[in-house]
Parts: C-alpha cells; structure tokens; sequence
C-alpha cells in the first residue's frame, strides 16, 4: 500500500483537472462552512455588466450563489452611479465550489468575492494583456500603511459601498488598508466594523456574504466582534507580527477535504 501512494497523490490532479466545469443543476445547495464545501445551483456573474468587468479570465473562476451574483451587479451599478472607474472582478467560486487554482482556501461556496480595489483610468489593452492583468496594490512597501498615491477618497467610497450590500457579512482586507480607513473616515464610523484585517489583501478586497436562507448544510458564521470600528489594539496586533522573528518555514498547507455530501456535486455523478 505503502508504494502505492505516490501513484494515488500524482492522480489527484488529474481528477481535479477533469471536474465538470459545469454548474450542479437543480435547485440551490451550498454545503459546508469556512474553507471546504462546494455549490449546487451556481450562476455566472456576467463578463461585463454596468459598473464591473471580470478580468483574468484564464485562470479566475466568477460562479457564485444567486445572491451574490445579484449583489456584486449591484455594488457595480452603486460604484457607478457613485462615478467610480468600472471595478476589476477577481474570483469567485468555481461552477460547483471546491478548491480553487491559485492557493485560495476559501471562495469555495458560492459566497465569496475579489473586488480590485484600482480606480485609475482604464487604458485600452489586448486581449493577452487584460488576461495577465494584476491591479496594483494600495499598501506600502513596508507593509504598515497605505500608498497615498494609490489610497483615497474613492477607495474608501468602494469599501462603504461593499458593506452596505445586501447579505455581507465582512469584508477582508490588508490590516495597512484597515490602519488607512482608521485614519482617514471621519463622520459616521459604524461601517468599519464589517471591514476587518487579514494577510494578503492588498490589492482587493474579499467580500464574503453570509449562507442565504434555507441553507440547512451551510450553518452561519460568527458575526464580526461587537460595535464598534475596529481601530484598536485588535488592529496594531497584526502590525506587532511584523516585527516578531521569521517562522522557519513549514510544510505547504494543503486545503481541508470537503464535506462528504460535496462528492457526487464535485464530481458530476448522480445528475
């Protein structure tokens, strides 16, 4: 059994290579929690639509949960009504959820989204430009704070409207880019709550929206902590982790297995 292993791990690419690229028909079904899970049900959001344009296509995967799709075509009709450039789509999910390329442990429901938070004008770009386009990031080269060239008024324009959208739960970003909306929202602050740091980040944001109703297999999040912005110790933790010795590196994460009752959706049997 031993000398078969090898054999049994080289083949698990090849099996995920070959997954439907297909959504799960039927009604909708999202099952699991966190980093593993998968969807029935998916709808594409659009290439292009009013306020947003899918970019990276190659290798981006933009299937989601009904709602979320109907939300993200909402935040771009609010962004552009708002007269903020047409946002720059990132991931989603794939047609049936499961692992995504790239290293994502999450956008595996249905429930996630990659907004580029780049609102600088649109150049005109070929086809095989669009396709290895990577929005610049909004941080620093230090990491502790935003790039002011970069980081303005129409970033933290995006952000509100993101929070507002029906169905979020939170949305992720570089703790440098929570340091810069601490820094620079004045009036009402409620909002920051639901914007809350995390690694990476720095050139999007991940919108995660919460299971929709009638999801029995998709159980609910905790909410985000009590009221209040986020702007305290919570926040100088993450930039405390900066100045801590470098970890010896460990071994390559691998994503959690998925649920049970994902195998026949991932793997197009029993349709």
């Amino acid at each position: 059994m031993l000398l078969l292993l090898p054999l049994l791990l080289a083949a698990l690419p090849a099996r995920a290579a070959t997954a439907p690229q297909t959504p799960a028909p039927g009604p909708l079904r999202i099952i699991g929690q966190g980093s593993a899970g998968c969807i029935a049900g998916a709808v594409r959001l659009p290439d292009v639509a009013t306020g947003l344009e899918t970019v990276r296509r190659s290798h981006s995967s933009f299937w989601g949960a009904p709602r979320t799709v109907a939300a993200l075509l909402e935040l771009g009709r609010r962004a552009h009504a708002a007269g903020l450039a047409d946002l720059y789509m990132g991931d989603l999910s794939g047609p049936r959820g499961g692992p995504l390329r790239g290293g994502h442990f999450s956008h595996q429901m249905g429930l996630d989204a990659d907004v580029y938070l780049d609102l600088s004008p649109r150049p005109a770009l070929t086809p095989v430009q669009w396709d290895a386009l990577e929005p610049p990031s909004m941080v620093r080269a230090d990491g502790r704070d935003v790039d002011p060239a970069r980081f303005g008024a129409g970033q933290i324009a995006l952000l509100h409207l993101a929070t507002q959208l029906p169905g979020v739960d939170r949305v992720l970003v570089n703790p440098a880019i929570k340091r810069g909306l601490c820094e620079q929202v004045t009036g009402d602050r409620t909002w920051l709550r639901f914007v809350r740091p995390w690694w990476g980040h720095a050139s999007h944001m991940h919108i995660n929206f919460r299971c929709p109703e009638g999801q029995p297999f998709c159980p609910a999040r905790p909410p985000p902590p009590p009221p209040g912005d986020g702007c305290d110790a919570s926040l100088q933790w993450w930039f405390d982790q900066m100045d801590q010795p470098p970890k010896p590196p460990g071994p390559p994460a691998r994503p959690p297995a998925p649920p049970a009752a994902c195998r026949a959706i991932l793997a197009g049997t029993g349709e």
